[in-house]
């Protein structure tokens, strides 16, 4: 569990031509309706996408990297082959509204774990144009929250101490590795004196 944990980063480039089946796809999201819910409710459903023109018309919608603003993106032949595409049902909140969101995290690591085990990469997208939701029919009662990018990684993620704690910024080497500077252990520990 330690190693599936470290090996799954947030993947931007991935290797477009190598599909992902409908079939993986489900597998993840069964992975993702396991997770715990606030109260039970399971406010969250998912919508699978793989094929290739629909992803051209997703892709377009979507920011990525906020820490490399000279990059938009991953190029062609280096874009995600999958989407899941993460949808709030308004219908099942019965009263969790403030706890979706905890849902949703928990959610979808399950879903990155499972990936990661197949060796697929993920990424999960907050930045997207509103506009995106207008390319599908959406009934009143389901929100677009969040959109999970996914395929084969064509890229290397390098997890390294951060130098302090003010610089948590990721970034590229002129080989093209990501640098991911993580927090200490020792720096997430605390010792509160008890009254």
């Amino acid at each position: 569990m330690q190693e599936i944990i470290a090996k799954t980063r947030t993947f931007r480039r991935f290797s477009q031509k190598e599909q992902l089946s409908s079939a993986t796809l489900g597998e993840l999201i069964d992975l993702a309706r396991l997770g715990g819910s606030a109260r039970n409710g399971q406010p969250w459903q998912y919508m699978p996408v793989n094929t290739p023109e629909l992803c051209a018309k997703i892709f377009p919608n979507l920011a990525w990297a906020g820490y490399l603003p000279d990059w938009k993106g991953p190029v062609e032949g280096e874009r995600p082959s999958a989407y899941i595409l993460c949808l709030l049902n308004k219908n099942r909140l019965k009263g969790t509204e403030g706890e979706v969101q905890f849902d949703l995290g928990v959610a979808t690591q399950n879903l990155l774990l499972g990936a990661m085990e197949k060796r697929i990469g993920g990424c999960r997208i907050g930045a997207f144009n509103p506009q995106l939701a207008s390319l599908f029919v959406m009934p009143d009662y389901l929100r677009l929250s969040l959109v999970i990018a996914l395929g084969k990684p064509r890229e290397t993620v390098i997890i390294e101490e951060c130098k302090n704690d003010d610089d948590i910024r990721y970034w590229r080497d002129e080989h093209g590795g990501h640098h991911v500077p993580k927090r200490s252990l020792e720096s997430c520990l605390v010792n509160l004196e008890v009254r």
